[in-house]
């Protein structure tokens, strides 16, 4: 299947979902502000959420920023995107349609990526974490997230965990290393996933 086709089949599959989305996860709020809490974010910084869906995160981003920082929300489905601003999370970020393996920002553009259940959707991987780092100043962080742990979310689609898994620590530590990453930390939880990385340089 080419690019073109899986980013359509991703935009179509989320697409017919976008307006119940929130309401199948109840319950990630605390999770989404545990995982914006380790990014460590300071007044006055830039963060960039890739892969935004709905924006859950975007208000826990402003607030960590505060009035004087940028937040960016970026999502492929226009979709996501309208759900977002009909929430009101058009208010704390600015919102982009696009593609995180093309990123519509500069160079060294933002000091932090919160990519919130990003991984699964990356078509190739150490590519698309080179285009977050490439985003990304020197030293600055990026949270791979989920609010549920590998094991939980392989069992919710009738899966096992396989060892060439790219979210397992050893593969996930040599792509991002491969992307211009340091892994720092990784949990994988019953109830998230949690793999922070600073950039390197």
């Amino acid at each position: 299947m080419s690019d073109a086709d899986d980013l359509a089949r991703t935009r179509e599959f989320f697409a017919a979902r976008a307006a119940d989305w929130e309401r199948k996860f109840p319950d990630d709020g605390p999770r989404f502000a545990a995982a914006v809490a380790e990014l460590g974010l300071l007044p006055g910084q830039s963060v960039l959420d890739a892969g935004c869906g709905t924006g859950r995160a975007l208000p826990l981003l402003r607030q960590a920023v505060g009035p004087q920082g940028v937040v960016l929300g970026l999502d492929l489905t226009p979709e996501m995107i309208v759900q977002a601003v009909r929430t009101g999370r058009g208010e704390p970020a600015a919102l982009l349609v696009g593609d995180c393996a093309r990123l519509p920002l500069r160079t060294a553009a933002v000091d932090a990526v919160l990519g919130a259940g990003l991984l699964s959707h990356l078509r190739h991987p150490v590519a698309d974490l080179a285009e977050l780092a490439r985003v990304t100043r020197a030293g600055g962080r990026l949270a791979l997230f989920l609010p549920t742990g590998r094991a939980a979310l392989a069992a919710r689609h009738g899966r096992t965990l396989s060892p060439a898994d790219l979210a397992a620590e050893p593969n996930l530590r040599r792509a991002l290393a491969e992307a211009g990453w340091t892994l720092e930390r990784y949990a994988d939880d019953e109830d998230r996933f949690l793999a922070l990385a600073r950039r390197a340089g």
